[in-house]
């Protein structure tokens, strides 16, 4: 007989999830049943039971899904929990890792919004690097949302008061309904096409997600993210997100909130202008101030009172450089003069002239050379014998060199 391999409990388990991981189905699940023992711990998991008629499965919501939450879940509250089944190792029981959840009957709009909103999301269509900026002062502002609904009479009634100078443009568009998407998409597209407006609001007032679900549609997603022109989401009341509010520039959370942030307020600006033309009045109040008390201080000015005090101060100081200038220069000039006569001297000490005076003579040949050797002449040539007072031209007879 063969050996039978022998597994520990943790083993066991282990295998258990090993096999549960592996299954496609189990691992993104949707899960319909009632929530009972629903326990929310210290540490922000939630633990609860679903249960139908005949059965019942234990669930774990961790703390960074549960706070994702849009209602709060309480016992006896049918549910749609979406989420993976795997086996805890410890009590080697299997139970639902849920990850999202919704009431029971708008399930499966919920799943299809996230499909949805995980597609867009892969494609870039939520990307803050896309955001347009929106206009500080838009000349014209094009609403497109439903001309019956509450929403727009809100929208006018805020732009009207908050920024009268903008200039309104109503898109009319269905707001529910299966042609709503399409409406709605074609509007932002034709407001772009003839450059209706400098700002774009797309919204409606709030409701089911039923009768928001055109906000949700890909097409309007695709819309709003190729418009070049800014675009304002305003769908439903602040606790409604819908697809639209991720694509769109600046998301509102109302149809008046999003009047609130289109423009600025007139009454701030004109606070903001008051205080602005005084701080301008202040600054040209001490400037003419100023200005005037240069003024003063130019009229009380002898050069402006008499011109001949004027001109004889700048005489004075004309004649106070004028002697300044000659100072120096004699200055200059007797430094000079000190310095030849120094330089005279030390030449006229150095010069052979000067032994002459003492009794001696200087020999030179016709050609002006100085005659330093007998060597240097012969018999018959003439040489010029210099004194300190004059010369004698003499003719060379005989020349005896020393010892000879």
């Amino acid at each position: 007989m063969m050996s039978q391999q022998v597994l520990s409990i943790s083993q066991l388990n282990d295998y258990i999830r090993g096999k549960l991981d592996a299954d496609g189905l189990l691992n993104a699940i949707a899960v319909r049943g009632e929530i009972s023992n629903y326990k929310v711990y210290p540490s922000g998991h939630h633990y609860f039971t679903l249960k139908d008629e005949n059965s019942a499965l234990k669930c774990v919501m961790f703390k960074g899904n549960a706070i994702r939450l849009r209602f709060r879940p309480d016992n006896g509250v049918k549910v749609i929990a979406m989420g993976k089944i795997s086996v805890y190792p410890r009590d080697g029981v299997y139970q639902l890792y849920c990850t999202s959840m919704a009431m029971d009957g708008i399930g499966d709009l919920y799943a299809a919004f996230e499909q949805l909103k995980a597609k867009l999301a892969a494609q870039g269509l939520f990307d803050q690097a896309h955001k347009k900026p929106i206009p500080k002062y838009p000349g014209t502002i094009g609403i497109i949302t439903s001309s019956a609904g509450a929403a727009i009479h809100d929208m006018l009634r805020i732009l009207r008061k908050r920024y009268p100078l903008t200039q309104i443009r109503l898109l009319p568009v269905r707001v529910q309904g299966a042609e709503a998407p399409g409406e709605i998409a074609a509007a932002i597209r034709y407001a772009n096409f003839h450059q209706l407006a400098d700002l774009l609001i797309v919204g409606r007032g709030g409701g089911s997600i039923e009768d928001l679900w055109a906000f949700n549609d890909e097409r309007v997603a695709y819309a709003i993210y190729e418009s070049e022109i800014p675009v304002i989401s305003a769908v439903g009341h602040e606790p409604d997100v819908t697809i639209s509010d991720f694509v769109a520039d600046l998301r509102a959370a109302t149809p008046s909130n999003a009047a609130e942030l289109a423009v600025q307020d007139r009454q701030a600006l004109e606070q903001n202008l008051d205080a602005m033309s005084a701080a301008m009045a202040t600054a040209l109040v001490r400037l003419l101030k100023a200005s005037r008390k240069h003024l003063e201080v130019l009229s009380n000015s002898p050069s402006l009172k008499s011109p001949v005090v004027y001109l004889q101060q700048r005489q004075k100081s004309l004649q106070l450089l004028q002697n300044r200038l000659v100072a120096a220069e004699n200055q200059c000039i007797g430094r000079n003069s000190q310095r030849y006569i120094a330089l005279t001297a030390k030449l006229d000490a150095m010069s052979p002239l000067k032994v002459l005076t003492r009794g001696y003579a200087m020999a030179q040949k016709e050609n002006g050379e100085v005659v330093r050797s007998v060597s240097q002449v012969v018999p018959g040539e003439q040489v010029n014998v210099i004194f300190c007072d004059g010369k004698l031209q003499t003719t060379v007879t005989d020349v005896k060199e020393n010892g000879k």
